[in-house]
């Protein structure tokens, strides 16, 4: 090969590297954010909880990766509130979880009844590491297409729309990072473009559901049984007062009938007339028993009533004691 051949092919080939060079180089620059969760999560050693957590959302290898980059932590005492300090807890109820300077911080919530909680919040806080990844176009047009769904079902489902209602006060994109969240774990029935957008981060999104919807069951179960419970004490008691208000006048005329008869029979004018006076005797015993007869019902129905009445404080306590164990305020000190 002569000398200017060699050197012609030397300057392809170093073209040819530099261009190798700069193609990886980009491929870097545009697959950054993934090489850094991939070392990330490669590097972190999940608590047995978390790990646990892990393995019940049955995440896609790309939900793994960034639930692990995100270096979750699971803990029930104030220190979670600590590390939680920056949520609007104006925004929910009881904040169960974060996503904070780029981890996600979890509640421990051990209560079987509702232990569902943990894994729907893990997924909840998952979805806003990865709304944070996504690029600015991509970002606009996920924004996009999830307010055109939520303007739908919130259309046909009034309790979407209140849940959503705590965050109208936020900036449009932030309010789509919440309903980003609130959507993937909580609604079922979503467009096609969306379901395949949260298939990239969980391999089964029907558990999860079942995991929101059971929890969500228990707290709505109770709600239902005391509306329940007190529509029947208010149509309960309505009957009784009724009932004792017609007593109370059936009394009273049976204490005049009563007192008239005594006070002819003190006249003397059953004198030869037996058969009326035991006539009226009879009648008055029969108005006494049948009163009796209804005092006792009204006595049932008012045990009834105070039953019920004992079935609602109980729920009341229930709901109240479920409802402690999602207060991380209520936590014990680290």
């Amino acid at each position: 090969m002569g000398t200017r051949v060699r050197k012609a092919f030397g300057r392809v080939l170093a073209g040819l590297l530099t261009l190798a060079l700069l193609a990886a180089l980009a491929l870097g620059l545009m697959h950054r954010q993934e090489i850094s969760d991939y070392f990330q999560a490669r590097g972190f050693d999940p608590s047995p909880r978390v790990a646990e957590i892990l393995d019940e959302l049955d995440l896609t290898p790309g939900g793994e990766r960034i639930f692990l980059a995100s270096r979750p932590t699971v803990d029930g005492s104030q220190h979670f509130n600590t590390q939680c300090a920056e949520v609007d807890h104006s925004e929910e109820g009881h904040v169960l979880g974060c996503y904070t300077k780029e981890r996600i911080r979890l509640f421990d919530v051990t209560d079987e009844r509702v232990s569902d909680i943990v894994e729907v919040t893990a997924a909840h806080e998952l979805l806003h590491a990865v709304f944070a990844r996504l690029g600015e176009g991509e970002r606009t047009r996920l924004s996009r297409e999830l307010r055109d769904a939520y303007d739908e079902l919130s259309a046909q489902d009034p309790s979407l729309k209140e849940r959503m209602d705590v965050y109208e006060h936020l900036s449009p994109s932030a309010f789509a990072n919440e309903l980003h969240s609130v959507l993937g774990t909580e609604v079922r029935d979503l467009p096609q473009s969306l379901e395949q957008h949260y298939a990239r981060w969980f391999a089964d999104r029907e558990t999860l559901l079942d995991r929101f919807d059971a929890f969500h069951a228990v707290f709505s179960d109770l709600q239902q049984q005391a509306e329940s419970l007190e529509a029947e004490m208010t149509a309960l008691r309505a009957d009784v007062e009724r009932r004792n208000a017609e007593y109370d006048a059936l009394v009273e005329q049976f204490n005049l009938d009563a007192a008239d008869f005594r006070a002819r029979n003190d006249r003397y004018e059953f004198s030869g007339k037996a058969d009326e006076f035991n006539r009226i005797q009879a009648e008055l015993a029969a108005r006494r028993d049948g009163l009796q007869a209804t005092l006792e019902g009204l006595q049932a129905d008012i045990d009834r009533y105070n039953a019920k009445r004992d079935q609602l404080r109980e729920l009341g306590q229930v709901s109240s004691e479920l409802d402690q164990q999602l207060n991380s305020s209520l936590a014990p000190v680290g």
